[in-house]
């Protein structure tokens, strides 16, 4: 499989809201990278929404979206983090959270009325939020000889790769980094030069 080197993901938090026979769904949705930042945006809603009788979520990260997890919280099995990770799937989102936080009317739902509910807040939620398409990006490291550097420049400048780091001695390196699908065209440039080194570091 070609591995796409964009993605969908929100800019910023959002908030929904869904209410059902006298419960109440507040929906937040965040952009996250990583599960640290997971579980700091859970331990501070737990900590906010403390009386709240559920805390159910779901989320996916990485460019892959081989990263995932859904959470029901208490609420009948499938009922809840299923619906919130559907509406995830039916954006094609990543490296987002949702959190659906469940404030108990009195009067049950049903196992219709919580995948309803829960989906429903979760779509709420995303349809505030700002969708942007981001782009995968790689790093690589270029060692070389300094009389070489005006040719690895002209490289670098060529394929539009951003410099992140560089050192400048007699042993000269060069950090950078450059759009995925573009890492094959320069790796390849680089090895066709001699005294030229170039590494993949992620």
């Amino acid at each position: 499989m070609i591995f796409d080197d964009t993605y969908r993901t929100i800019s910023s938090s959002s908030q929904g809201i869904y209410k059902e026979k006298g419960s109440r769904f507040i929906s937040l949705a965040f952009p996250v990278s990583s599960e640290k930042d997971i579980k700091m945006q859970l331990a501070g809603l737990r900590k906010k929404y403390h009386d709240a009788r559920h805390h159910c979520y779901a989320y996916c990260l990485g460019a892959g979206k081989s990263a995932w997890r859904v959470n029901d919280d208490g609420e009948p099995s499938g009922t809840a983090g299923k619906p919130i990770f559907g509406q995830i799937q039916s954006k094609e989102l990543t490296d987002v959270l949702i959190v659906v936080i469940r404030y108990f009317g009195g009067i049950k739902l049903g196992i219709p009325g919580l995948i309803n509910a829960y989906r429903t807040a979760a779509r709420d939620a995303i349809d505030n939020a700002t969708i942007v398409t981001r782009i995968v990006e790689e790093q690589h490291e270029v060692c070389f000889e300094y009389p070489l550097l005006n040719v690895v420049m002209k490289v670098l400048k060529e394929e539009k790769a951003d410099i992140l780091e560089q050192v400048f001695e007699n042993t000269c390196k060069i950090r950078f980094s450059i759009r995925r699908s573009y890492g094959t065209s320069i790796t390849g440039r680089f090895q066709n030069i001699q005294g030229v080194n170039i590494t993949l570091l992620t």
